[in-house]
């Protein structure tokens, strides 16, 4: 399976694992894949990327379907309710979860699932995420319900590589109280700070397959 693209993105790949090995990072490279179409999970698994991201249920059902070679599925973004029961056996880790009520739903059509508690640490609504008070509660609530939370999420601030910094800081020291493992955090704009505060996990969509087209 080989895209007619996978040579332009196994070469934007090279630039990533390059800022890897600069500071000695393994981080997970999770290719965003979500608004292309199923070129880019093809061009990412030849490169060598194993996990994908995708934040639209019908979008990601049907490129799963055309791929012989299923790789590791993050749902990523905000995530409804209702798009949970037909996610719920494709999805290997659920990136995005702050809310009760979507624990709730996981568990029930996904039990044991693994998980990462999104975090809000910009004070952007747009972003989702849950309030930094309100993590030992959902971790509460997820290992009652029987979820594997693995690790925290978060987004940076838009525009603003200082703030970021701290966020991303903020995030890495959160994952280190309460020990867990991974920290996802760093997007195609600020993967390279992520990585600098300890990203276990980069989000990189722009970087690897250009402008994602109108969805």
């Amino acid at each position: 399976m080989t895209s007619p693209l996978s040579g332009v993105v196994e070469q934007r790949y090279g630039v990533v694992q390059e800022a890897l090995t600069k500071v000695g990072s393994s981080a997970t490279v999770v290719a965003i894949t979500k608004g292309h179409k199923t070129w880019a999970v093809e061009a990412a698994i030849s490169c060598g990327i194993s996990d994908i991201g995708e934040s639209y249920a019908q979008e990601c059902l049907s490129k799963l379907s055309d791929i012989p070679v299923t790789p590791k599925v993050h749902f990523v973004g905000n995530l409804q309710r209702n798009k949970v029961k037909s996610l719920a056996e494709v999805i290997d880790l659920w990136q995005s979860i702050d809310r009760a009520p979507l624990i709730k739903e996981i568990a029930r059509y996904a039990p044991e699932a693994t998980a990462l508690i999104q975090v809000n640490l910009t004070g952007a609504t747009a972003q989702g995420g849950c309030d930094p008070t309100e993590i030992e509660d959902l971790l509460t609530a997820a290992q009652e319900h029987g979820l594997q939370v693995v690790g925290l999420m978060t987004i940076g601030a838009l525009n603003d590589p200082a703030a970021t910094a701290q966020c991303f800081k903020t995030l890495r020291d959160l994952t280190e109280q309460l020990e867990l493992k991974e920290c996802s955090m760093g997007m195609s704009d600020d993967y390279e700070i992520a990585l600098a505060e300890g990203a276990t996990m980069i989000r990189l969509g722009t970087t690897l397959f250009g402008p994602r087209p109108e969805h």
